[in-house]
């Protein structure tokens, strides 16, 4: 179980104290980790509760490609800062080959992949484009799954083709309207490829990985860097092996913060901040319980004692969650509840992210499938102070 002083040590190592107020999107980033990116507000949420960033700076970073979103840590997109751009790609390439086994099975060489990503970098040299103006500009070098590739989830074989260049560094994805929380995008040539210059083998890389996360987080278990990594158990063992972790009970940190933790002296003031149901200060560990008060475990925790994802978004204060919310788009309004007596500070805290969402996003989804329809149940679960 975490104490109040871990919880705000990693309250922290993440930039959620105020610290990072005046960094950009891309230092944000660098500092506390890669935003996991599903089509929904996370990112966006991320810069705005760490360092105040609205969504015109953010989208600008974008744009300059100081920041982009990735397929990085077990193949997962996230948004990451130019900085890390070779060793996400690096990281994430080990789990690129699902969908080019079940492809295989389809009749899909790897010469005819090939061949159609020779033909996809040809369209691009004219310049971005969508994917059907993709697909009409590589004529038969694409091909129709049929039914049997439908069952399967693969239409055509672009779709493979798109992934392993992204994963190679060779092309990256525009969104259509230069924003993180949709999912309609324009594909690019990408020059100079980020991973030319790049000479970690695939073990350094996650190496180089685990001293990232260790650093980001502060203190973590060696099960949580395996979950985020994507690794085995030996894996990761021997990926965090170089680091010469130190023990804190039941977890680990980087020698070089030791002593900055043993000096760190909690806050006796609130530091209130709305973060995503994705926010770094949760996914990164995935163990919700250690984020909780111990009165605030029945009703929020499964049967087993543990969940490892956030219901809702949270409002946290010093690493603690003390409440839910949702963004209600019929009214603008952020509908919430709170596990603690609201104070003057938390309700300026709930009316700040407010505006925020109203003026710069019109919405606050989770993922891509999130919708004001599917969210009214946990909506009104709020309002009945009943979220589960």
């Amino acid at each position: 179980m975490a104490d109040a002083k871990l919880r705000q040590w990693w309250w922290h190592k993440q930039g959620l104290d105020g610290s990072l107020v005046g960094r950009t999107a891309a230092q944000v980033l660098s500092a506390t980790g890669w935003a996991r990116s599903v089509a929904g507000a996370g990112p966006y949420l991320t810069f705005f509760s760490r360092a105040a960033l609205r969504r015109p700076e953010v989208d600008a970073a974008l744009a300059a490609v100081e920041i982009h979103e990735l397929p990085s840590a077990r193949g997962c997109t996230y948004v990451l800062p130019a900085s890390d751009y070779a060793l996400g790609l690096k990281a994430g390439q080990t789990f690129g080959g699902s969908e080019r086994k079940v492809a295989s099975k389809l009749g899909v060489t790897d010469d005819e992949i090939d061949r159609l990503r020779a033909a996809v970098a040809r369209a691009l040299a004219k310049g971005p484009l969508d994917p059907d103006a993709l697909r009409t500009a590589v004529g038969d070098a694409v091909r129709n799954l049929g039914p049997e590739g439908v069952k399967k989830g693969m239409t055509t074989t672009l779709p493979l083709a798109l992934g392993a260049m992204q994963g190679a560094g060779e092309i990256r994805r525009i969104p259509v309207n230069g924003r993180l929380d949709q999912q309609r995008y324009r594909y690019a040539l990408w020059n100079p490829n980020p991973l030319f210059k790049c000479k970690l083998s695939s073990e350094e890389s996650f190496v180089e990985l685990a001293r990232e996360y260790f650093r980001w987080t502060g203190c973590a278990s060696l099960s949580e860097f395996q979950w985020f990594s994507g690794l085995s158990a030996k894996a990761a063992k021997v990926a965090t092996g170089p680091l010469k972790l130190e023990p804190l009970d039941d977890r680990m940190m980087l020698p070089e913060d030791r002593e900055a933790f043993e000096k760190f002296k909690p806050s006796k003031q609130p530091q209130y901040a709305l973060v995503s149901s994705l926010d770094a200060v949760g996914q990164l560990r995935r163990d919700l319980k250690s984020l909780l008060a111990d009165e605030d475990h029945e009703g929020i925790l499964g049967d087993n004692g543990r969940i490892s994802d956030m219901p809702s978004h949270a409002i946290m204060d010093r690493g603690r969650v003390v409440g839910w919310w949702e963004y209600e788009p019929a009214t603008s309004t952020i509908v919430w509840m709170s596990l603690v007596k609201p104070d003057r500070a938390l309700q300026e805290a709930v009316n700040t992210t407010e505006a925020f969402i109203r003026e710069d996003l019109g919405d606050a989804r989770s993922f891509s499938l999130d919708s004001p329809k599917s969210r009214a149940p946990r909506i009104e679960a709020l309002r009945g102070r009943k979220l589960k």
